[in-house]
């Protein structure tokens, strides 16, 4: 797995009314976005990674917002994995094209703790700016998910089979 983060804290002063001291209050944000790759043939590793984080997030009060290209999420497999079921919110069949600005949006609102994205190509320096501003913005995090293809020459022949995981039904 491969993960590049984006975090910033700002500092604030306040003056008192009348009185020469600063009282300084700082602000740390935790809007954070990181980009997972990860092999579609382990995607226990993934989850194994992630799940910790993202049962976390779901003792906040906000949603956690999947955008996924195909796949629907298997209402056993989010309850076995102990995330909030009626936190989780679903968009699938999203082109990937849409994948980028859909975050964009969702991470602005802060109605989201996260927001996961699947995306087939590498992000731009822009879209990754872009995605960083709305995570910092709605005090969110994002995780931008990203096969890696695995280079099958020299291994021999591979079975066209693929067995699913249950994450998906």
């Amino acid at each position: 797995m491969f993960s590049s983060g984006y975090a910033n804290r700002s500092t604030s002063f306040a003056s008192s009314a009348g009185n020469s001291t600063h009282n300084s209050t700082a602000r740390v944000s935790t809007g954070l976005i990181s980009e997972v790759l990860y092999r579609e043939d382990q995607p226990m590793m993934t989850q194994l990674l992630l799940l910790p984080l993202l049962q976390q997030l779901g003792q906040q009060s906000r949603w956690q917002l999947w955008l996924t290209p195909q796949q629907k999420l298997s209402r056993q497999w989010v309850q076995s994995a102990g995330l909030p079921l009626t936190k989780v919110m679903q968009i699938s069949q999203m082109a990937p094209c849409h994948t980028v600005n859909s975050m964009v949006r969702a991470l602005r609102t802060g109605n989201y703790s996260v927001v996961i994205g699947w995306c087939t190509e590498e992000l731009t320096e822009a879209e990754q700016h872009c995605l960083a501003e709305a995570a910092e913005e709605g005090n969110a995090l994002g995780f931008i998910m990203r096969p890696v293809r695995v280079d099958t020459q020299g291994y021999g022949h591979l079975s066209g089979l693929k067995i699913h995981s249950n994450l998906y039904h």
